[in-house]
């Protein structure tokens, strides 16, 4: 067990330094698949709560903890075991591309935790090698909140049998449009910990091929969230598809099941995609 949770930027730049010294590869494997890092006694910092919530758009001073936040809280675990020597696909370049949450009831904001973090397996991609990392929050023994997240790493593969065409459905409708300024990946970046440079300034994210700063994934799927709504026991599929480039302006879309989070116009770019089911027992 961890007596307290990992400073996250050393992680980063540890996984980083490694990097260039992990060759992913069809079959690649990873003896610590279903290690567990577990963090007990979890009290959320308050003031990075109400940051968070800010930037987010959830509503603050409520005793509740939004339904991405456990996520925030499990990240730098997530980093520690991804930064590891023993694993064996390299931070530099990872790239997350799908989340699926599932909160089993509310969850208050000045309860105590125990979170627990693990790689649950490696999976083939047509484009590379996931990682499929789970997140869990108990409280009193119970969980609570867990996340499933998938991250790959690109790398040749084996040809594989083209996909079938996805089915046409109704488009999701347009609610809101949103302009984002120069700083939402700076200002997540303080709340949530996560200050990868790609997120920074456009500087720092043109030495990773990107012609601005973009925003973090995390940070569309909780804006969505926040102005979706949810349930206090729900399960929520989001897929990354697309970056966000910073400062822009992009398209809120909703049918009250399914979201998207797009660019402007008819034909605007899907950056983020995803489905709120609320859950019955």
């Amino acid at each position: 067990m961890l007596s307290g949770p990992p400073s996250l930027g050393p992680l980063l730049a540890l996984g980083a330094l490694r990097s260039p010294f992990k060759r992913p590869r069809p079959g690649v494997g990873y003896s610590g698949t279903g290690d567990r890092l577990v963090l007990p006694d979890l009290r959320v910092d308050l003031g990075r709560l109400a940051a968070y919530e800010r930037v987010c758009g959830f509503p603050t001073g409520e005793d509740s903890l939004p339904l991405t936040y456990p996520h925030v809280l499990g990240f730098p675990l997530a980093m520690r075991i991804m930064s590891g020597r023993g694993f064996p696909l390299p931070l530099l370049g990872l790239v997350h591309t799908s989340i699926e949450i599932t909160r089993h009831t509310g969850l208050v904001a000045t309860g105590a935790y125990e979170l627990t973090v693990y790689v649950d397996r490696l999976a083939a991609h047509r484009r590379g090698t996931e990682a499929v990392v789970v997140t869990e929050l108990r409280e009193r023994g119970a969980l609570v909140w867990e996340s499933t997240s998938t991250y790959l790493a690109r790398h040749r593969t084996e040809p594989v049998p083209a996909l079938e065409p996805a089915a046409t459905r109704e488009p999701v409708p347009v609610l809101d449009e949103w302009r984002l300024a120069a700083d939402v990946g700076r200002r997540y970046g303080a709340a949530s910990g996560d200050r990868n440079p790609i997120h920074l300034h456009a500087f720092t994210a043109r030495l990773f091929g990107f012609p601005r700063a973009i925003a973090h994934g995390m940070w569309t799927v909780a804006r969505c969230l926040a102005a979706h709504g949810s349930p206090p026991a729900v399960r929520v599929r989001a897929e990354f598809r697309a970056p966000v480039l910073l400062p822009g302006t992009v398209a809120f879309a909703s049918d009250g099941e399914r979201f998207e989070l797009r660019g402007t116009g008819e034909a605007g770019r899907v950056h983020v995609s995803g489905r709120v089911d609320p859950l019955t027992w």
